[in-house]
This record gives structure tokens, sequence and C-alpha cells, in this order.
């Protein structure tokens, strides 16, 4: 089963190297394939530069895509970190 979301990148660097990285090592914890997706643009959520390579900036909206045992539970939780501005404090 496949759980998907729209969310929209709040914090003021985007999907920068930190958030990038955070949001990879966060998907990695998870019994499902996580992607992330931006207009026509997809990456794998476990990696770091395909990540970066989204050039994700403030106000873009991304749908978080996943699939396996756990999707629903690695969907909330990335939006969820994206929702908070991946924790950083600007």
């Amino acid at each position: 089963m496949e759980i998907s979301r729209t969310v929209t990148i709040e914090n003021k660097l985007g999907l920068h190297a930190r958030a990038a990285t955070k949001l990879a090592q966060l998907a990695q914890g998870f019994e499902a394939t996580v992607t992330i997706q931006q207009a026509d643009k997809k990456a794998n959520a476990d990696s770091v530069m395909a990540l970066l390579m989204l050039a994700s900036n403030q106000g873009k909206d991304v749908t978080v895509i996943a699939t396996g045992n756990e999707a629903k539970v690695a969907v909330d939780a990335i939006c969820e970190l994206i929702s908070n501005k991946f924790d950083e404090d600007e």
C-alpha cells in the first residue's frame, strides 16, 4: 500500500544539507521505501545527495510517498519533521 501526503517546506534555508541529513536518517529508520517528490522531480529519501538535488526552497510543496510495512508511520514522522522546520531555530 502506498501512503502520500503533501507538506510545505517552511524553514528559511529549505532542504539544505543539515535538513537533508536529518530527513535521510529518519527515513532509513523505517521498514518502508520513502520518496520525496517536488513537481516532476523525485528523490529517494534515504539519499542526502538525491534530496539536495531537489533544490527545495522555503515555500515549496513536497510530497512524501512511502510503501512498505511502516509506510504510514514513515510519512507521518517525515511530514512532522518538515512541518517542524527540521527542528531548526529560524
